[in-house]
């Protein structure tokens, strides 16, 4: 996922996103920035399921193409579209068992804050899963 979203970032169609949905924001306005990206991300790309018993990921340029993905898709999407426009990203891989990964989300920093970016769920932006019991971060 890193590297899909790192070589992601240099592309003209993420960078030319990004740079879309953040037009006509305030410059320097990080806050606004992050959340119009996650609100593109979460309400535009819709969710679905990889192929049964295959565990797939797309390049972000082909999930946002497709308008759809995973958890990891939209991930990988995310992270690129904030990365392009010079916002770090780490990924979040949460289980509800112990040392059992079953999903990933964002994280951005904005000051001195990680902040949570779930885009598979109708939730805001900071908002954290409950009853996780294993957590791996892994920076982009």
């Amino acid at each position: 996922m890193s590297r899909l979203a790192k070589d992601g970032k240099k592309t003209l169609p993420i960078r030319q996103t990004a740079l879309q949905l953040v037009n006509g924001e305030r410059q320097k306005d990080w806050t606004e920035e992050v959340n119009r990206i996650f609100e593109f991300v979460r309400d535009k790309v819709r969710y679905v399921r990889d192929v049964r018993g295959v565990e797939t990921l797309q390049t972000p340029e082909k999930t946002l193409e497709f308008g759809q993905g995973d958890c990891d898709d939209k991930s990988t999407l995310l992270a690129s579209l904030l990365e392009s426009i010079g916002h770090p990203t780490r990924f979040v891989a949460i289980g509800f068992k112990p040392d059992h990964y079953a999903h990933v989300y964002v994280e951005t920093k904005i000051g001195a804050n990680w902040i949570g970016l779930e885009t598979t769920e109708p939730v805001d932006m900071g908002w954290q899963p409950k009853g996780v019991v294993s957590r791996l971060v892994y920076f982009n």
